[in-house]
C-alpha cells in the first residue's frame, strides 16, 4: 500500500483492546432504554430508534419483511440487532455486566470511532454492501447514545470487478496488488481506481490497466518536456510583443481555469473522474503550446510552463500521482515494459546506434527503416542534440 502512495492510518486499533469502550456504550444505551438484556444477550431495540433506515432508505414494514435476520424468540422486532451475545460453552468470552460474552458484530466500530475520532467525525467509509445492515446499525447505537450524527458524510465504494465478473476467491479472480506492481508502475494501478467515480463499479482488466498506463505516459512526457525546457537557461532576450502577451495571458488564464474545475469536480461528490479529465485537458493545452508556439520569446514561454508546473503539482499532490521524477519514471517503466514484452535491451539499443551512424552519414532511407522497426516493436525514440533516448509505448 505505501508503493501505492497510501498514508499510513494515524491509528489501528484492535476491537479485542477495547472491551472496557464497547461495555460502557452498551451500558449508556440500557440506560437510555434503547437496548435490553435477555439472558446474557443484550439487544438494540429498532422500534425506539426512529430514525432507523435514513441511511439506507428503507422503512421499518420494509426491512422487517426482506431483511435477512435471524429467527430468535428473545427479540421483541426481528430487526433488533445484537450488541452483546452470551458465550456459549467453549466459545471466547470477556466479563460483562450481563455475564461471560463477546460483543456483537456493529458495537465495536462505534466505540473504536468514538475514542479515536468524537462523537461526530467527518467522512465514513466503507462498500456499498455495508449500508445495511451494518452502517446502519451503526448509526443507530451511536446515536441513540450521543444524541449526535455518527458522521457528516457516507461514502460508499462499487465493487471491484476482474473482466467484468464480481471479484471473489471461489471464482479464483483475485489479483494482489503485489503481483500487479510486477507488471506496472504504482501510479498505473492508482490511477486507474481514480478514473472511476468511487461509486460506481471498478471493472479490472489488463487492457483497462494498459490503456490507462498510456494516460500516464503521456502525462508524463508532458512532464518531462516542462522539465527539460525549464531547467534551460533563457537565451532569448527577444521582446514581447502584445501579441505574445495576449497569449500567454490566455494560457496562464486556461491553466487556471483547469485548477478551478479540478478542485470543484472533487467538491461535487469527490468526482475523480471528471477531475481527471481536467488534467487530461491541461496535458492537451501545453502539447498543442509546445507545437504551435514555438517561435514564441523564450520569457513568455518559460512564464507559462511555470503556470504549468503549478497545475500539475497541485493534480499530483491532491490526486497522489505525477510523485515520480519523469526521468526515473521513464526508465522504471521501460524496465518493467521489457521484461513483460520479452524485449532485448542490447539489440535495441544497437539498432539505435546503427541509426545514429546512419543520420551522421546522412543514409536517411536507413535511419528511417531503423526506426519503422523499432517502431514495430513499440519502441518510441527521441532525438535530441546529440543523444537518442527511447521508451516503450
Amino acid at each position: 500500500m505505501a508503493a501505492l502512495g497510501v498514508v499510513t492510518p494515524t491509528v489501528t486499533p484492535k476491537a479485542t483492546e477495547h472491551m472496557v469502550e464497547m461495555i460502557a456504550l452498551i451500558s449508556v444505551l440500557l440506560e437510555k432504554g434503547h437496548a435490553y438484556c435477555v439472558e446474557g444477550d443484550v439487544y438494540f431495540a429498532v422500534n425506539n430508534f426512529h430514525q432507523y433506515g435514513g441511511l439506507s432508505g428503507r422503512n421499518l414494514e420494509d426491512m422487517i419483511a426482506g431483511a435477512r435476520v435471524d429467527i430468535n424468540d428473545k427479540k421483541k422486532n426481528p430487526l433488533d440487532f445484537v450488541l452483546w451475545k452470551n458465550s456459549k460453552e467453549g466459545e471466547p468470552f470477556w466479563e460483562s455486566p450481563w455475564g461471560k460474552g463477546r460483543p456483537g458484530w456493529h458495537i465495536e466500530c462505534s466505540a473504536m470511532s468514538r475514542k479515536y475520532l468524537g462523537e461526530t467525525f467527518d467522512i465514513h467509509g466503507g462498500g456499498e454492501d455495508l449500508v445495511f445492515p451494518h452502517h446502519e446499525n451503526e448509526i443507530a447505537q451511536s446515536q441513540a447514545a450521543t444524541g449526535k450524527p455518527l458522521a457528516n458524510y457516507w461514502m460508499h465504494n462499487g465493487f471491484v470487478k476482474i473482466n467484468s465478473e464480481k471479484m471473489s476467491k471461489s471464482l479464483g479472480n483475485i489479483f494482489p496488488v503485489r503481483e500487479i506492481l510486477k507488471i506496472y508502475h504504482p501510479e498505473v494501478l492508482r490511477l486507474f481506481m481514480l478514473q472511476s467515480h468511487y461509486r460506481s463499479p471498478v471493472d479490472y482488466s489488463e487492457s483497462s490497466l494498459a490503456e490507462t498506463r498510456s494516460g500516464l505516459v503521456r502525462c508524463y512526457t508532458t512532464l518531462q518536456l516542462l522539465k527539460e525546457t525549464l531547467s534551460k537557461p533563457v537565451t532569448s532576450a527577444a521582446a514581447a510583443n502584445e501579441k505574445n502577451l495576449a497569449k500567454q495571458q490566455e494560457y496562464i488564464s486556461k491553466l487556471k481555469d483547469l485548477k478551478e474545475k479540478f478542485d470543484s469536480s472533487l467538491d461535487d461528490d469527490f468526482n475523480t473522474a471528471q477531475a481527471l479529465g481536467c488534467v487530461f485537458e491541461a496535458v492537451r493545452l501545453m502539447n498543442n503550446f509546445m507545437a504551435i508556439e514555438k517561435n514564441m520569446p523564450a520569457a513568455i514561454k518559460t512564464n507559462i510552463f511555470d503556470e504549468a508546473k503549478k497545475a500539475f503539482a497541485h493534480f499530483g499532490a491532491i490526486l497522489g500521482v505525477f510523485q515520480d521524477d519523469p526521468d526515473h519514471f521513464f526508465n522504471f517503466d521501460r524496465e518493467i515494459e521489457v521484461r513483460k514484452r520479452g524485449l532485448n535491451v542490447g539489440e535495441i539499443e544497437s539498432l539505435i546506434r546503427e541509426r545514429q551512424a546512419a543520420r551522421a552519414a546522412k543514409d536517411w532511407t536507413k535511419a528511417d527503416a531503423i526506426r519503422q522497426a523499432l517502431a514495430d516493436l513499440h519502441v518510441v525514440l527521441k532525438d535530441a542534440a546529440n543523444t537518442t533516448s527511447w521508451i516503450i509505448e
